[in-house]
């Protein structure tokens, strides 16, 4: 009998891989004009001090309710709720790497080629993080 729960991290990591060659394409994208590529440097510049401030907060949230839970469940729980706390912020500053990459790509592709081209591109832009999310979880579970 197949074992499933074994292959669960290696199609997290496959997942992963996929993920990064989604956004390797939506980088390859032409990005528009010089002032679209300063307003997209500008949105992902204030989105990574977004995500900084958020998870200098959250980082202490962690270590307490970590300590909390290593109290009164043990170090693996507590464990278990860090490395699901890494997981998380790692899917949400990938999922942030990959629409600030393809939000100004959108805005690129509608202008030159289209809706259809442009929807295609936020559609991938966005399944950099829903990669993200199910191939971290599918690690940590496995």
């Amino acid at each position: 009998m197949i074992d499933l729960a074994a292959w669960a991290p290696a199609a997290g990591v496959l997942g992963l891989a996929f993920a990064l060659l989604i956004y390797i394409k939506i980088a390859r994208q032409p990005a528009g004009t010089e002032k679209m590529i300063y307003i997209g440097n500008e949105i992902y510049t204030g989105a990574m001090a977004f995500l900084k401030a958020e998870y200098t907060i959250l980082s202490g949230f962690v270590v307490i309710v970590a300590g909390l839970l290593a109290w009164q469940f043990g170090v693996p729980t507590a464990g278990a709720f860090v490395t699901g706390a890494i997981a998380s912020a790692l899917a949400g500053w990938l999922g942030m790497m990959g629409a600030t990459k393809a939000n100004v790509r959108t805005a690129a592709a509608a202008k030159d080629l289209g809706q259809g081209p442009a929807l295609w591109t936020a559609f991938q832009g966005g399944s950099v993080m829903g990669l993200a999310v199910a191939s971290l979880g599918l690690i940590g579970l496995g």
